[in-house]
């Protein structure tokens, strides 16, 4: 669906077909324009308001069939709740609330840009298009049959009334770029695993350089030089070779250092000969979710021309349990010169990025270093799906992706990390192990991480409970979120740009 989404923006005046969509606050009040235009269907809307209960709360809707008044098919009325409630940051999910289910039925929908405290500045209408963009997002390209009755959807298009639409335009552009990325990062984390593996994945990545973005593709003979042996033993059962690909944006000044982003990109995870339950493995094609958020990310930052200078770096392999697989018991040698004993080789995650970090803050020196990773069901034990899990050995960097989890609503929750956990790690064979039991499961996990980023800005985003098998929300309806690129990418502006 995302593919057949348009929008555009238009000078306020009354449509003539398709939907209508306006806003009123819990008082049924609506603005000076939006009251003018609809003329007798506001009398219409008390009247249809008081027979269905519909008070006008923050993200609540009415539907009206065939208004009075008015040449459209139908009316949707979206409330927006108390002045105080509603934030600058509401416009995106407003967005979302208003097309609702009127993205499945595609055709024309129009939404006025006003509240009832006045018009919406261009920068608000752009993010109702954005709301409206991830909500319109389907997977459905493995689908070849309709149910009886139903019809073939239709292209939506959008037209959002406002003001200035020029001025909405300009500011719809880099919101454009962040929704190309989330939807870049959703299909990834959609695609089954026979169609996405390792090579496959840089395959897709490798496009990103049609949009100015350097990146090198690492095969498997180039990380046997590197010493990536950590990496390379998890995906050694497998008949697909393993990568790394390494993105970067060259978009500040160039002797400024780049804040890198790593991402785990394990494209199916069977455990290995530590092999997982059957029941709900199938999931586990998304446990490269990491992997495709920095994908993404590179993409939103490059689309929009952003003035920072960025490496994404991602570790794809596939943990299979065949002949040559890795065995509980095995002690691999890390890039980082470290020795791990495998003691569960479902604990894969943490070694494809302990090689990929070292990696990446060895050679390119980063002024931060941000790590994400559907790493540990301990973390939905924890946090659930509404907050991922951070852990980071700097308090500036956890503010701030505090912050700018609060302003996309990608929230995140800081974790404990400290030498009593990290004890739990060692081994009696080899510097560490690869797991440090059942209890506190996410921190010894992050530990592990943090044996392989030294004295680096370091923050790890634990996202098995947030990117795949994600919440449905009024921005996401789909079984993948691309949760973290708008996080990411808002961490960038506030933080990075130049």
């Amino acid at each position: 669906m995302a593919e057949s989404f348009r929008a555009k923006f238009a000078t306020v005046a009354p449509p003539r077909k398709g939907v209508l969509v306006v806003f009123c606050d819990d008082g049924l009040r609506f603005g000076t324009r939006t009251r003018k235009i609809l003329g007798k269907a506001a009398a219409q809307v008390t009247r249809a308001a008081a027979a269905e209960r519909f008070k006008g709360k923050l993200g609540s809707v009415l539907d009206l069939v065939a208004p009075a008044d008015l040449e459209v098919d139908r009316l949707r009325v979206v409330g927006t709740g108390t002045p105080k409630e509603t934030s600058p940051n509401d416009s995106v999910r407003l967005g979302g609330v208003a097309l609702g289910k009127l993205a499945a039925a595609g055709g024309e929908v129009t939404m006025l840009a006003e509240l009832p405290a006045g018009p919406m500045t261009p920068e608000a209408a752009a993010d109702l298009v954005l709301g409206a963009r991830l909500r319109a997002y389907a997977f459905d390209r493995y689908k070849t049959k309709r149910k009886e009755g139903e019809e073939a959807p239709k292209a939506l298009a959008l037209t959002v009334a406002v003001d200035d639409p020029a001025a909405a335009r300009r500011a719809a552009v880099a919101r454009e770029a962040v929704a190309d990325g989330v939807v870049l990062a959703r299909d990834l984390v959609n695609e089954p695993p026979n169609v996405l593996f390792p090579e496959a994945f840089a395959k897709r990545a490798a496009a990103l350089r049609d949009l100015g973005v350097n990146v090198e593709v690492l095969d498997e003979r180039a990380l046997k030089r590197l010493g990536m042996t950590a990496l390379l033993a998890v995906g050694q059962g497998s008949a697909h070779e393993s990568r790394v690909v390494v993105m970067r944006w060259n978009g500040g000044k160039k002797s400024e250092a780049p804040i890198a982003f790593v991402g785990k990109g394990v494209c199916f995870d069977s455990g290995g000969i530590s092999i997982k339950p059957s029941q709900g493995m199938e999931d586990m094609k998304g446990d490269m979710a990491g992997a495709a958020c920095v994908t993404g990310l590179l993409h939103a930052l490059a689309a929009r021309k952003a003035k920072v200078n960025a490496v994404g770096v991602i570790g794809l392999v596939e943990n299979m349990p065949d002949g040559n697989a890795q065995r509980p018991g095995d002690i691999v040698t890390t890039m980082s010169g470290q020795t791990v004993e495998i003691v569960n080789t479902d604990a894969e995650g943490r070694l494809v990025l302990g090689d990929v970090l070292h990696h990446t803050i060895t050679k390119f020196k980063p002024k931060a270093v941000i790590d994400l990773a559907t790493l540990t069901g301990a973390i939905m034990v924890a946090l659930g799906q509404e907050h991922a899990g951070l852990f980071t050995n700097d308090d500036t960097l956890a503010a701030n992706l505090v912050k700018a989890g609060e302003a996309t609503a990608e929230k995140v929750w800081r974790m404990p990390l400290g030498p009593a956990y990290d004890k739990l790690i060692d081994s009696k064979f080899a510097d560490m192990k690869n797991s440090g039991g059942r209890h506190g499961g996410a921190i010894t996990a992050a530990q592990f991480l943090k044996r392989h980023v030294g004295d680096a800005v370091w923050a790890h985003l634990d996202i098995a409970g947030t990117a795949l098998g994600s919440p449905q929300t009024d921005l996401n309806k789909s079984w993948s979120s691309g949760w973290g690129v708008r996080l990411l990418d808002r961490l960038v502006a506030d933080c990075y740009e130049g």
